[in-house]
């Protein structure tokens, strides 16, 4: 056993032994402990081999060793930020080791995090842990054990305080290679660009955020009928539009049935999205979990978008790991898997869906997850496993935009940036969108997006000698500047993409693995970073439609 799993062994049994004198049933105080350590330690690479160490000693089959831990950490995952079952009831009872319990959680915490090189976001998790537990108790909090002080153990600019100022009561002294995890190589005093005190030195706490000023209020959360006028102003995607009024419907009336007494079926809220780049899938799933926050369905209701790479590691044992890492990060919002059907045909993709399922029934009332890709595609990655199927039961089909549509959306760019297309203009646009071919490699909404830099580009150069131009000559965009000729560029203009639409692999929507650049490794595919950039250039095409 080496030292930092001895320091969360020991930590468990000073736990247990807080537990025993105030009454309760150490072994229950023990578990509780290591549900905490692995929840912690959840995203911490190597951390499930050294917890089941102290957690099951002598289990060396990798597969049972990933199952205990992360069976432990999403039974943990609650008292990251409250306080767990024991100390509730503890302090409930007014018990006078209610602050020691918490005092001994902390030192859990602790240990946990050093089971592996931790992240420096799961440092401050594990800090807000330790604080929540000991505000619980009513103890302040400064920080981990072993680490500076501060309600973000450490973290920069999130109050750092120094180490005199720590909890006295707290045994052990700091331990170096946190203060090293958090900021490497950093020795520097308060007020050097590091910004961490070096040992002996005083510092005053910063607050954990600055506080907003007058102009800095925070913006009010978004109502139900406002998302969907978001999602109405959209341009075009009308099936979309009625799917997502639809669904809407559907989880309001179960909503207010569940308030009557009255039985109400549990409808899946997980999604397929099946559509080309560009048709904004992305902009969808984020209105989605809006409107899901605003039902009062999701907590928080942020998006997390992901892809192959983000779910895959370099060997099995590991692609778990980060696949419960990435849904951590997305509980209480949406998970949006762009290519989703990138996750088939190989063992590390397999073992990706068979923790996203699980992760997806551990938190069915606070995850939703969103898969898209191309259609005939993601019916193949549906069916690869049972769970899929039974949770996806809604598809949302995103149609290609119109010629029409195109030139709705290139028009609100414009206007969002002070630009304004001329009648030629649009004549020329409405030519060149009727001779482009609409393959799977078309880009919607980013073609849109390519017609108008490039238009500026060409505005800026057919300009560069004026010297007092008119305000319609800055703004007004000509027939010329919209040509689909770079060739027509002078000589010493910047080089320009050839043709209009965004280059992509040879490849067809019914050969899923023709899109990944490599199918048995961990790699992203060329495809998914290409789509994801149609799917912002999208976004950004949808935003500015709103000030048109």
């Amino acid at each position: 056993m080496t030292t930092d799993e001895s320091r969360l062994a020991e930590s468990l049994e000073q736990l247990s032994d807080v537990a025993a004198e105030a009454g309760l049933d150490p072994a229950a105080a023990r578990d509780e402990g290591l549900r905490v350590a692995a929840a912690l330690a959840e995203a911490v690479p190597g951390a499930a081999p050294a917890w089941a160490e102290v957690a099951h000693p002598g289990l060396t089959d990798v597969a049972r060793i990933n199952e205990a831990f992360f069976d432990a950490a999403s039974s943990g995952r609650r008292w990251r930020g409250a306080p767990t079952d024991l100390l509730d009831a503890l302090v409930a009872s007014r018990h006078s080791l209610a602050a020691e319990y918490a005092e001994a959680l902390t030192e859990v915490a602790s240990s946990a995090v050093m089971l592996g090189t931790a992240p420096i976001w799961v440092i401050a998790n594990a800090s807000a842990a330790s604080g929540a537990y000991l505000a619980a108790a009513r103890l302040p909090s400064h920080g981990l054990p072993g680490l500076p002080g501060g309600p973000l153990g450490g973290v920069p600019g999130m109050g750092f305080g120094s180490p005199d100022t720590m909890r006295p009561n707290v045994p052990g002294p700091i331990d170096p290679r946190l203060l090293e995890l958090v900021l490497p190589g950093s020795t520097g005093a308060q007020g050097d660009p590091d910004g961490v005190p070096t040992p002996g030195a005083t510092a005053t706490a910063a607050p954990a955020e600055p506080p907003a000023g007058p102009g800095k209020a925070a913006e009010p959360e978004k109502s139900v009928e406002e998302l969907l006028a978001e999602l109405d102003a959209m341009i075009g995607l009308a099936r979309v539009k009625k799917e997502i009024h639809r669904q809407v419907a559907l989880l309001s009336v179960e909503k207010m049935r569940t308030h009557a007494g009255l039985k109400a079926p549990k409808m899946s809220r997980h999604l397929i999205f099946v559509g080309n780049p560009g048709t904004g899938k992305t902009t969808v799933a984020r209105l989605v979990g809006g409107i899901y926050k605003a039902l009062g369905l999701l907590p928080t209701g942020q998006l997390v978008e992901v892809d192959r790479s983000e779910l895959v590691a370099g060997y099995v044992g590991q692609t778990a790991l980060k696949t419960a890492e990435v849904c951590a990060k997305a509980t209480g919002g949406v998970l949006f898997i762009d290519e989703a059907y990138a996750l088939t045909g190989d063992q590390y993709a397999e073992e990706a869906v068979n923790t996203l399922v699980k992760e997806m029934e551990d938190h069915r009332e606070d995850l939703v997850v969103i898969v898209a890709g191309y259609p005939d595609p993601m019916v193949r990655f549906i069916a690869q496993n049972p769970g899929l199927a039974s949770r996806f039961t809604t598809t949302i089909e995103f149609d290609d935009y119109s010629d029409d549509e195109l030139l709705d959306i290139l028009d609100s760019i414009a206007t969002g940036s002070d630009y304004e297309l001329t009648t030629e203009a649009h004549t020329r646009v409405r030519h060149i969108l009727q001779a482009t071919p609409r393959t799977s490699a078309f880009g919607n909404g980013r073609f849109s997006r390519n017609l108008f830099e490039q238009a500026v580009g060409r505005h800026a150069w057919r300009l560069k000698d004026a010297t007092e131009p008119t305000r319609d000559e800055l703004r007004l965009l000509t027939a010329d500047d919209v040509t689909d000729q770079p060739d027509d560029a002078p000589a010493g203009a910047p080089a320009e993409p050839e043709g209009e639409a965004p280059v992509a692999p040879e490849a067809t929507p019914e050969d899923p693995a023709a899109l990944r650049a490599d199918p048995d490794g961990p790699a992203g595919t060329d495809e998914a970073v290409s789509n994801e950039h149609d799917e912002q250039d999208d976004t950004s095409a949808t935003e500015h439609e709103d000030t048109a």
